[in-house]
Order: structure tokens, then sequence, then C-alpha cells
């Protein structure tokens, strides 16, 4: 039978709701008995005490916030009745003792990725198109429908033809309002490509490069450096104008700082040298035609799992996201540090009330006191424009059971698992240490998942309780659902199914091992990620404003 309740950490004054509750019902934990003052909807918590104005109120065994009036035993924990708040932190020496998770029975496993020549190993074979500043977008738009529909890459056919179907249907005087009944194929893997071992063309069309400030362009260029030099790939062709704020020397250097030894093909052009656009866009096609035809060469070899890099992610957080999916894939997370592979764990504005935690798991002081750094700044930079790390939670956020960022966070980073922290990176810095590594990002999604691509990770685990489609051009994206609801209603992006840690039919521990073994398989290119099918390919760059 379920467990209708749960007491997440022995210190907790809350109780979470695992499944609707309703007013006047008594339920017992622990051979305490609670008569519920309000409905307690799934994923919502309810307070185990009378609370006083001030009182603080903890989750995880950690302060998560506040109570702002009498809230008697049995209440709804809302926004009204509690604000955030957490702990200040501090650099503490390094303490800590982590006891791995046995991976015995992984010793002798391999994924077949492809081998780069600086020892890296891949889990994708693209090429890269990179424009250095907005205005070539349009060229790039012009060269994807051009290369993806001739070699096999686009997956819009269906919907193509769904449109074909109303047109005809509109033409012959047809009921548009039932054109729902309308038949559409499924989104499948285009085995029919031109280049078998090439997994994909890719295009970062963004918005930068020129007009912002020249600080907007440094960092732009080096996060475009970032991915050219990524392991997922092959080849690159690069766009640029020519009068732009980011030069393309300054991409140059960049990419050679990042790889001295960079020796990949790379095809630049710049439109005020060509004769004309379609000059410019017919070579831009047939030099990168002839790379394709050298890069499709490469083919997937067996690696050992300390090679994998894997980003981990949250989105489209609910209640349910601290309990189930989170801490399996922290399990995950545990697993491959075991291993001896590289774990990425970022969104700092969703580390708050959890810094003193992972400061406390931090081997290096350096690495510590650059992390508090980090938060510090970034926490002040929210405030002085009149926002903070307190308003991050989303109004599906709030709905779905996260009232405040501390509860919000302290459930995010439990993705990260229980393993120390070996290094401490700001945007688009390179993971150069094996372990659990911290990424500075914005915990908007796009704008982390690119920067963890950035800093090297190649797979992401995106754990997610309300569903969002977001994936990565270069990093395959892996949706991993907190319940079985979601899961169902929105089986075209999910690919993993944590609802049966909630449901009592599986432990965290037996989840995150299932984990693993997907990402193994994505990374060998034996099942490919929903994200990734359909061409999901969300690419933001953070101007280091202030972004929540």
């Amino acid at each position: 039978m379920m467990t209708r309740i749960l007491k997440i950490h022995p210190a907790d004054n809350v109780l979470v709701a695992l499944q609707n509750l309703a007013k006047g019902e008594t339920v017992v934990h622990d051979e305490a008995q609670y008569v519920l003052l309000d409905d307690i909807n799934a994923k919502h918590k309810f307070f185990m005490q009378d609370m006083n104005i001030g009182d603080p109120i903890f989750m995880y065994g950690v302060l998560v916030g506040k109570a702002q009036y009498f809230i008697p035993k049995g209440s709804l924990m809302n926004t009204d009745n509690t604000k955030h708040a957490s702990e200040p932190f501090e650099f503490k020496p390094y303490h800590f003792e982590w006891k791995a998770p046995d991976v015995s029975k992984y010793k002798d496993r391999t994924f077949n990725g492809y081998h780069r020549a600086d020892g890296r190993v891949g889990t994708a074979n693209y090429w890269l198109f990179i424009p250095t500043v907005f205005c070539e977008n349009r060229n790039l738009d012009v060269i994807r429908e051009a290369l993806h529909n001739e070699l096999g890459y686009a997956v819009t056919e269906k919907y193509k033809s769904y449109t074909h179907q109303l047109v005809e249907a509109y033409k012959h005087g047809e009921i548009l309002a039932e054109a729902n009944q309308m038949s559409i194929g499924q989104s499948e893997h285009n085995t029919d490509r031109v280049f078998k071992n090439v997994d994909g063309i890719k295009f970062l069309n963004h918005q930068g490069g020129c007009g912002g400030t020249r600080q907007d362009a440094a960092v732009l260029s080096k996060l475009l450096a970032a991915y050219a030099d990524h392991p997922n790939v092959a080849g690159v062709t690069v766009l640029s104008l020519g009068c732009q704020n980011l030069q393309v020397n300054d991409f140059m250097i960049d990419l050679k700082h990042r790889s001295p030894n960079f020796d990949k093909p790379l095809y630049i052009f710049e439109q005020q040298q060509a004769q004309s656009e379609e000059q410019l866009i017919k070579e831009a096609i047939r030099k990168t035609f002839i790379g394709l035809t050298e890069v499709n060469k490469i083919k997937r070899q067996p690696a050992p799992l300390s090679k994998l890099v894997v980003g981990v992610k949250c989105g489209g957080s609910d209640g349910f996201s601290g309990i189930s999916a989170n801490p399996a894939v922290g399990y995950t997370s545990d697993l491959v540090v075991a291993l001896g592979g590289t774990v990425l764990l970022a969104e700092f504005p969703e580390l708050c009330g959890a810094e003193q935690q992972i400061i406390d798991r931090t081997k290096d002081e350096g690495a510590a006191r650059k992390f508090i750094e980090l938060m510090t700044a970034y926490g002040n930079a929210a405030l002085n424009v009149g926002s903070g790390f307190h308003m991050n939670p989303s109004p599906g956020n709030i709905k779905d059971g996260l009232i405040t960022d501390a509860i919000k966070s302290t459930g995010a980073a439990k993705k990260g698992g229980t393993s120390p922290v070996e290094d401490v990176l700001d945007y688009t810095e390179p993971a150069t240490k094996i372990g659990l590594n911290l990424v500075c990002t914005p915990g908007n999604d796009v704008e982390a998942t690119t920067g963890k691509a950035a800093s090297g990770a190649t797979l992401i685990l995106f754990t997610t309780g309300l569903g969002t489609p977001t994936g990565n051009p270069i990093c395959p994206t892996i949706k991993v659902a907190t319940n079985n609801a979601l899961a169902k209603r929105m089986s075209d992006i999910i690919d993993i199914n944590c609802g049966p840690v909630i449901e009592g039919e599986k432990t965290i521990e037996e989840m995150g091992e299932d984990i693993l073994e997907y990402c193994i398989k994505a990374a060998s290119g034996e099942v490919i990620p929903k994200a990734v099918l359909l061409n999901q390919d969300d690419f933001i760059p953070w101007k280091r404003g202030v972004s929540l």
C-alpha cells in the first residue's frame, strides 16, 4: 500500500502529501495524529505543530522559510503564511567523509563513443554551424533547411504532411474544425541519413555578437569556442558578417586558448568579403559537405564509463522533484563519480539554502571560497535590481508545492548526489577535474543547459515534474519525470519515469541504477532521447545579467 504522507528529514516540522488529502481527514505519522484543517493536494505540505510568527520552518533538515503569523497544526503551507528564509553560509575547514556506492557490477562496463585526439570521448558526432553575430541567423536557417532535408536530418515531415492535408481539405471545402482527426505520423530517428556516422548538423542561432556591451561579446566568444571544442562536435562552420563586435579573430583566440591543439575541420566565411549572399551560402554548403565526408569516417568505439561527463538539471519542477527524480539522479551522479566519471551541477539561484551543505563538501578551500564569492555576487546583483533568489520559484513551481526558493533549491541540489565537490567553475570554464563540479549558471532551463554543455557535459539528465521539452544542440538531454501522471501525459518528451519511487514500487537506489543504464545506452547511440528525436536544439547564451 502506498504511503500517503512523507517526512523527508527527522528535523523537519512539515509533512509532504503524496496523495490528495481532504480537509477534516485524520492522518497518522509515527503514531502521531494530524487533523487536516485544509485540503492538502499531493506535492504540498502541512504543518506538524502550531507555528507562531517568525518560527522557522524546516524541510530536508534545513531552514526553508518562516511563519508569517500564527498557523495551527494541520494547516496547508502556502505563499501567504510562509516566506522564504535560509541560513547564512561561510567557509569551514574540510572534514567531509564520503561513502561511495558499490560499483563493482559496473567494473568492466563500457559505452560506445566517439574518441577525440585529446582523449575525451563524445556521446555523439555532430557538425556545428556557428554565427559570430545574429545578422547571420537567416543564412543559417537557409542552410539548415537545405542540409537537413537532403541529408536526412529533418524531423518536420509529419507536420508538412499534416499541413498538406489541411490545404487539400480547404480546397475541397471540408470542415477544418474536424482536422484534428487527420492522421499524423510519429517522430522517428531517420535511419536513411546520407552520413551514417554523423548524428546531426546543428546550428547555434543566437541574438548576440553586436550591440549590447563588449563584455557580452567577449563572453559569447568564449561560449562559442567551448561549443566548437566540445567532444560531441566533429567539425565546425563559422559564418561572420565582418563588422560586428565579436570578430572572427577574437573567436579564434578563445578557441586556441581553450584547445591549443584544436584539430577538427573548421571553415570560416565572412559575408562582407563574399561576392554575394548566394555565393557565400553555396560555398559554405560545399565545404561543409566535404567536411562531412571526412568526419563520417569516425566510428563509435568502446570507452570506460569514467569518460562520461553528465550534467544534471531540473526544470518545470514540482513538489515531488526533491523526493523522487532529483534524489534518483543524485544516486546516478554518485555512481558516475565512483566510476571515475564527472558530474556537473549548475543553477546557482537554485542552490539558495543548500550553500552550507555544498561548502562543507568542497575539498579545496580556494574552490569553496570561489563558490561563496560567485553566490554572493550573483545574489547581490539580483537584489540590486529589486529582485532576489527568493523570487526564483515560478507560478508553476508554487502551484505544485514549491512555496519558497529554499524548498525548491534544497530539493534541486539533490541531483548532485552526496560526493565531494572537486571544483567550482565560472560560466564557460571547462571541467578539468573528475568528480562533482559546480558550474555557475542561471536557473533558467536553457541558459543552464547551454552553460553545462560549455563546461563539457556530454549527456544531460534533466528532471521535471511539470514537463518541459528543453534540449541542447550538441548534448543529448534525457528527460526524467518525477511522477506517473506526467510520464503518461507527456510521453512524447519523457524518457525515464521516477513515479515508481512515489508509488513505493522502487527505491531511490534502484531508480538511480536504471537511469545509469539508460545513460550508457544513450551514450552509445543505442537509444535516442526524445529531445534529440525532436531536434529540440535550445541555445541561449547568458549575458551575465540577472537571470534567475
